[in-house]
């Protein structure tokens, strides 16, 4: 199964797309999409929805994960986070993936094994399970541990579909 992970942000969207394959992991690529915070926000909106399109098209995932994000700074970042993940969520939708969202603390949980792991932690972590040369860009770090969590999500949220 071919995962993309998305960590919504206003100024900076990172992805990432791993293939689970039984128990192994595959790192197959990662990366951020920077908008200029100078520009109008529906335009800095466009921005993401078009370029995470454009890599659902190139990549072909067959599910996207979202970070559930709950926390902001102020109201005024709140607003725009959320419009993010719309932004983020409607690509995936108007692809026809399924889209599941995961909280900070159920990826950490998921990649680290403790939901109140450092972000460092998180990053080695995927180094270890992805097999990086390198640390992967903050964000894009983030999108795969979103990815990875899903993909050792996916059997619980089939059976709860099941039990729905």
């Amino acid at each position: 199964m071919r995962v993309m992970g998305i960590d919504p942000g206003s100024r900076i969207t990172g992805y990432g797309i791993i293939d689970s394959v039984g128990n192994r992991l595959i790192h197959v690529d990662n990366g951020a999409i920077f908008t200029d915070s100078e520009k109008d926000f529906p335009l800095r909106l466009h921005k993401i929805y078009r370029q995470l399109t454009e890599i659902i098209n190139t990549y072909g995932p067959e599910v996207v994960a979202v970070e559930n994000i709950f926390f902001a700074k102020n109201v005024q970042s709140a607003l725009k986070l959320g419009q993010a993940r719309g932004a983020a969520i409607v690509a995936g939708v108007i692809a026809g993936l399924p889209v599941y969202e995961y909280t900070a603390l159920q990826v950490k949980q998921a990649v680290v094994g403790h939901g109140k792991s450092a972000k460092s932690q998180v990053q080695q972590m995927l180094k270890v399970l992805l097999n990086l040369p390198e640390t992967a860009q903050e964000d894009a770090s983030d999108a795969l541990a979103v990815a990875v969590c899903h993909a050792h999500s996916c059997g619980m949220n089939a059976l709860r579909s099941r039990l729905a």
